[in-house]
């Protein structure tokens, strides 16, 4: 399952640049694993939820891309949050994963090192 990155950075859809970096920077501070030396795996794994969320939505291609692949996934205004299990509903992951590239080479390992 995907996830939304708006909600990671607690931004709307439509927040500029200058808007992602002010957030990014509160939450990578609150989350910052050398600041919660009693949680650390959950900040640690927090910190990097943030730190992936800003990578993409602070890219244009990436995040248009986000964008794209978002809209056909959001569900109808009146099953939102409603997972089941009392946590927020998330998206499916739209992109799947490509397969490895395997090729055969003329030479050994051996000949390449």
């Amino acid at each position: 399952m995907g996830v939304d990155y708006y909600d990671i950075l607690q931004v709307d859809r439509d927040a500029k640049e200058e808007d992602l970096r002010k957030a990014y920077k509160r939450l990578a501070m609150k989350w910052h694993p050398d600041k919660n030396l009693t949680k650390k795996e959950e900040s640690e794994a927090m910190f990097k939820q943030v730190s992936e969320a800003y990578e993409v939505l602070s890219d244009p291609q990436k995040r248009a891309r986000f964008d794209n692949t978002l809209k056909p996934r959001v569900e109808p205004a009146a099953d939102a949050g409603a997972s089941g299990d009392g946590g927020p509903t998330r998206y499916q992951n739209p992109l799947p994963k490509a397969p490895p590239v395997e090729r055969k080479l003329p030479c050994t390992l051996e000949e390449l090192y």
